[in-house]
């Protein structure tokens, strides 16, 4: 799958389990500077953050979040992931929300 060159969409939602010291906002604040970070193209949104590029950049961003969860003592998470892809041409949020924007 890692051959994917075309745009795909996805969603990533933190959800930390059991925060520590930490509230859970925290957690999920310095998982969005990853991704802002990234470079890759994002939108936050109020329950996930919507993440578009190529299939190996977005798995490569997934892996760093989890690294960077594991790597902070992060006690346990969820990371909900959607993916939206097409084998023969980009996928990207606008064409499925800019119908709905004023």
């Amino acid at each position: 799958m890692d051959n994917h060159s075309h745009i795909i969409s996805a969603s990533l939602q933190l959800v930390p389990i059991i925060p520590g010291a930490k509230h859970p906002y925290d957690w999920i604040d310095e998982v969005i500077a990853i991704i802002k970070a990234s470079g890759l193209q994002y939108e936050v949104g109020p329950f996930s953050t919507s993440v578009e590029s190529d299939y190996k950049s977005v798995m490569c961003l997934i892996d760093s979040i989890n690294s960077f969860l594991f790597a902070q003592d992060c006690p346990e998470w969820l990371l909900q992931v959607q993916l939206q892809l097409r084998s023969g041409a980009d996928m990207t949020s606008h064409e499925k929300t800019d119908k709905h924007r004023d």
